[in-house]
């Protein structure tokens, strides 16, 4: 499981860590990715109901939240892309549901979709991207490719 690095002096847990954690989600003892991911489920759900452009305008945002603090974490931590780093799972997933009705069927899909082309990295090299791109990145291809497998199954009627 991953922790926290100890606060020096009592100083209270950055703001990057609470965003890059997802308040701690990341910090789930199996599995933190895909808890990570089952918050971007329940993301997306609850922005569908304000309309499409809260929904891109809190994606767009998230994914700059995302890239900074993941950037901030790695430097703190001297790791490159620590497992408690999940709001690149947000945003990933929040981009391969775009689109989707809020419906359980399109949601489970999506989340399946995601988590299995997010530990199969097909595009493992965008990982050299530097700080919190690097992090990031991998999971909007996935993301991405993940939206387009959804597109693919509605069109064809599966969804």
């Amino acid at each position: 499981m991953s922790r926290p690095p100890p606060g020096d002096g009592g100083n209270p847990v950055s703001l990057a860590r609470v965003a890059a954690t997802v308040c701690g989600t990341g910090y789930f003892p199996i599995a933190p990715g895909t808890a990570g991911s089952a918050v971007g489920v329940v993301f997306y759900w609850a922005l569908y109901q304000a309309g499409s452009s809260p929904l891109f305008v809190f994606f767009f945002l998230w994914v700059i939240l995302a890239v900074w603090s993941a950037g901030v974490v790695e430097r703190e931590s001297g790791r490159k892309d620590p497992p408690e780093i999940v709001a690149d799972e947000v945003a990933g997933q929040l981009l391969c549901l775009m689109g989707s009705a809020p419906v359980a069927l399109h949601l489970a899909a999506g989340f399946v979709v995601f988590r299995v082309l997010d530990i199969w990295k097909p595009f493992r090299r965008i990982e050299i991207l530097p700080g919190g791109w690097g992090v990031v990145a991998d999971d909007l291809v996935a993301g991405g490719l993940g939206w387009g497998v959804l597109a693919l199954g509605r069109s064809m009627g599966y969804l």
